[in-house]
């Protein structure tokens, strides 16, 4: 069974700038959620994606994700996910393990969530500096959570900044 395994972490300063070693543009598309699973499309630079994951368990859910071809995404993002499209920038740093640093832009602007993927649930980790505290278990930071915020806060069509950062 295919497991993703992740911890997801606040950015405590920008010590990580400067050990960046590749970044990924992301266009995520949340096509469905019931119960804590979602089918989500996924481009990222030229690489599409389509992904079922299930409800979380801690930090660890089952993950089916599939290359499609990167037209059937871009209809996908286009004319499924009413919407909610979330654009990132994926710098990716390695630090024992690979770390990726992602910096929302679009309606999640100012967002910086610090993620890592992990083999199993009890693997050590060294924290860099530049981690803050953990929001693995914490709802608020989920993605689908942080954009029904962002949308309640929209005064007049304009994102309000919110301070997860």
């Amino acid at each position: 069974m295919p497991l993703e395994i992740e911890r997801k972490f606040l950015v405590a300063n920008d010590g990580w700038r400067g050990i960046v070693t590749r970044q990924i543009r992301i266009h995520d598309g949340l096509i469905a959620s019931t119960g804590g699973n979602k089918a989500r499309v996924r481009i990222a630079d030229s690489n599409a994606t389509i992904a079922l994951k299930s409800r979380r368990n801690g930090p660890i859910r089952t993950e089916f994700e599939y290359a499609i071809p990167y037209s059937h995404a871009m209809e996908m993002l286009r004319t499924m996910c009413d919407g909610r499209v979330l654009e990132k920038v994926r710098h990716v740093i390695p630090h024992g393990t690979v770390w990726h640093i992602d910096v929302y832009e679009g309606i999640l602007n100012g967002v910086v969530l610090a993620e890592v993927e992990l083999l199993h649930a009890d693997q050590k980790l060294d924290l860099p500096g530049w981690v803050g505290k953990e929001v693995t278990n914490d709802p608020m930071y989920r993605k689908i959570n942080m954009q029904r915020q962002r949308i309640v806060d929209l005064p007049e069509g304009h994102a309000a900044q919110m301070a997860v950062n």
